[in-house]
């Protein structure tokens, strides 16, 4: 793989703009289901701010930003969070996220469909970000020794 260059004017502007990008993810994430967008695209867009920095800056900075060691369990909380909301509705009679069987006490009606789906997409994106950065960390992994891959007929 090329090295790669200390740009100080890349890395400024990355870091100021990974934010935004970031805010916007998160615009996207909670305005889903009134228009299009979502959780796969907030969360494309959460991980593609950390991406940028983790390109632009090195491993370095980005762990600052966000540990290698977090993506799987975010996108393990993630995955559960759409998973109860599922569980939730089917426990209390109706059908997988049928979201008129989430019940949350004091709220009811539209109120309550959108605030399941509004948890459901914040689950969404949290295991979209989650396995993004996870597969990204994964492919750039240093090798690990290889004796211990080694057959012993070799």
């Amino acid at each position: 793989m090329k090295e790669r260059d200390e740009s100080p004017i890349v890395i400024i502007v990355s870091r100021m703009i990974s934010p935004f990008i970031m805010m916007f993810g998160a615009y996207v994430i909670a305005h889903g289901h009134y228009g299009p967008g979502g959780g796969f695209q907030g969360g494309a867009l959460l991980a593609a701010s950390i991406l940028l920095i983790r390109l632009t800056a090195g491993s370095r900075i980005s762990e600052l930003q966000f540990r290698r060691i977090w993506g799987t369990p975010i996108g393990v909380v993630g995955v559960s969070i759409f998973f109860g909301v599922g569980v939730i509705c089917m426990l209390n009679g109706g059908e997988v996220l049928n979201y008129a069987h989430f019940i949350i006490p004091g709220v009811d009606g539209p109120m309550l469909r959108s605030l399941g789906i509004l948890v459901v997409e914040v689950g969404i994106g949290l295991a979209v970000m989650g396995i993004l950065v996870s597969i990204y960390d994964d492919l750039l992994e240093e090798d690990e020794p290889r004796e211990l891959y080694r057959r012993e007929d070799e």
